[in-house]
């Protein structure tokens, strides 16, 4: 993609915000599913000219409760579904890493795990996106601490764990989101106004 200072991203949480996430583990494609409304919001972002790119802590990886390749599998069946309905994302980041998994050499602290800007300054160095004109949409106090650090404008959605992070821990956050809203839809038609 043409590097120029005139690109937007749309960062978005994996689970709890373009799908489900039932389980905490997402561990088979059997298993994935989109939320109904997934593929018309991330349309509806492809349509506006923003990237769309994915950035999910995926510490299953260093739990041993699935592999890379497993994830491969998931999210080749995310993209495909998505494309069916005329969606696309434009990039996958995830983070593999905790400190109490396992399996090496991901069972360290590293800053690509969410709230670390890792996987910002990645999709930053390939992009070299507009910070300001970007937004951060996802389910967790980590996704909001991301997106904030990063400079990003964050929606928390009440989808997956947003409701119970808000209604819970909201009172300890050192950072806000900018926007609480239902979900991802509800985000999306959001940003279309602030344009």
């Amino acid at each position: 993609m043409k590097k120029d200072n005139l690109t937007k991203v749309v960062f978005l949480d994996r689970d709890g915000t373009v799908n489900p996430d039932k389980n905490g583990f997402i561990n088979h494609p059997d298993d994935f599913e989109l939320y109904p409304f997934a593929a018309e919001a991330i349309s509806l972002l492809n349509k506006s000219g923003y990237l769309v790119l994915i950035v999910t802590n995926q510490s299953g990886i260093a739990r041993e409760f699935y592999t890379l390749e497993d994830l491969e599998i998931i999210h080749k069946k995310m993209q495909d579904s998505l494309a069916e309905q005329g969606a696309k994302i434009d990039a996958i980041y995830i983070s593999p890493y905790h400190i109490e998994g396992k399996l090496e050499p991901y069972n360290i602290d590293h800053e690509d795990r969410k709230p670390g800007l890792g996987m910002f300054k990645k999709a930053l160095k390939k992009y070299n996106f507009q910070i300001n004109s970007s937004f951060m949409i996802g389910d967790r106090y980590a996704d909001i601490a991301f997106g904030k650090k990063a400079g990003l404008t964050t929606f928390l959605v009440l989808t997956g764990d947003g409701k119970k992070e808000f209604y819970k821990n909201r009172d300890s956050w050192k950072y806000k989101p900018d926007f609480i809203v239902k979900n991802l839809m509800s985000a999306v038609k959001l940003i279309e106004r602030l344009k």
